[in-house]
């Protein structure tokens, strides 16, 4: 199945379209929030993630987090298993890099992590990659991350135990080019802490955006949604940008940048935290928006397929590709979808 979107540019900026489509479903007939994803070998590679198989979580469902490696060959082709997680995990930070799928941090059903993994398809096999950083300073769950042109990874916000207690503003890096590959951490993000933001690279910046910032009331710990948005280079440290038209948390990310236009796709807005009844809450935001990097000034457009929270993207063969995620609270979904649009050139 095709959709085909026209992207919203500047005036400056050639004309062109979005195609999205369908590929194969992963082998996980629910599917599931906040998996790994990465590329290598030119294969995509999908593990881990979480769901709820026996009950909703408003029946008093327990969420169980996965370990399955899913591979996909070729656009047209299926998926199959491939391996297993070194442990059941979902909610990391997950990037291609040094030809392979880095896994940063993550969560199981107990504790948030601080290990560092990376899987590789080579000669027909899901092998471990060794040549990967070591553990984080502190472990981290729900933050956001990317990879620059010179391959410096970013890891940033996020939690360190489960439960939503505290959110970071921290920010760690590491280059794979540097002579030792460590962690070093950078100036904190000047703002509010948070989980759940999204992040995007260009050249050799690195972007953050949106959020949820926790906060009390009434006794409770308590989401709210932010729409401030941030730049990072190592010349000039942390610059604001324009705020996002809307709050934004849980997006794809990182976020993928076409046409000099970073596409927060996805997410929840925060307009629908107390929708009733919650078993036929809508689905989360349609909308996709579009920051200008040049112009510093985004736009929006109501023309997401299939809307998700807590899945990755992943640029492979010429498009961006999001698999599985959550539909609504709760639900998630086995699709798989591709943008078709070719990467930026940074």
């Amino acid at each position: 199945m095709k959709f085909v979107f026209p992207l919203i540019l500047s005036a400056l900026s050639c004309a062109a379209q979005e195609e999205w489509r369908k590929l194969a479903p992963i082998p996980e007939p629910l599917g599931v929030a906040a998996p790994f994803a990465g590329v290598s070998g030119n294969t995509l590679i999908v593990g881990g993630g979480a769901n709820f198989p026996d009950k909703m979580p408003w029946e008093g469902g327990r969420k169980v987090w996965h370990d399955k490696v899913w591979i996909l060959e070729a656009p047209e082709g299926k998926w199959r298993e491939a391996g297993k997680l070194p442990r059941p995990l979902a909610y990391g930070v997950s990037v291609s890099v040094n030809s392979c799928m880095l896994c940063i941090g993550g969560s199981d059903a107990v504790r948030h992590y601080a290990n560092v993994f990376a899987f590789e398809w080579k000669n027909g096999r899901l092998e471990r990659n060794t040549t990967v950083p070591p553990p984080l300073p502190v472990p981290l769950a729900n933050a956001a991350g990317a990879v620059d042109e010179d391959g410096v990874v970013y890891v940033a916000c996020g939690s360190s135990e489960p439960g939503e207690k505290t959110a970071s503003n921290r920010v760690f890096t590491a280059g794979f080019r540097w002579k030792v590959i460590e962690w070093r951490e950078l100036p904190p993000l000047p703002a509010e802490s948070r989980i759940l933001p999204v992040a995007a690279s260009r050249g050799n910046s690195f972007y953050l955006f949106g959020g949820a910032a926790l906060e009390q009331q009434n006794g409770k710990t308590v989401r709210r949604y932010l729409r401030d948005a941030w730049r990072f280079t190592a010349a000039a440290g942390w610059k604001r940008l324009a705020d996002m038209p809307k709050p934004c948390a849980a997006a794809s990310s990182p976020a993928p940048v076409i046409g000099g236009q970073v596409l927060i796709a996805g997410g929840d807005d925060g307009s629908l935290v107390n929708f009733t009844p919650v078993e036929k809450h809508p689905g989360f935001p349609a909308a996709i928006l579009r920051y200008d990097i040049a112009a510093n000034t985004w736009t929006s457009s109501s023309g997401h397929p299939a809307p998700r929270a807590t899945v990755p993207c992943v640029p492979w063969r010429g498009g961006f590709v999001f698999p599985s995620g959550e539909v609504r609270p709760g639900v998630r979904s086995p699709e798989v979808w591709t943008l078709s649009a070719a990467p930026d050139k940074k």
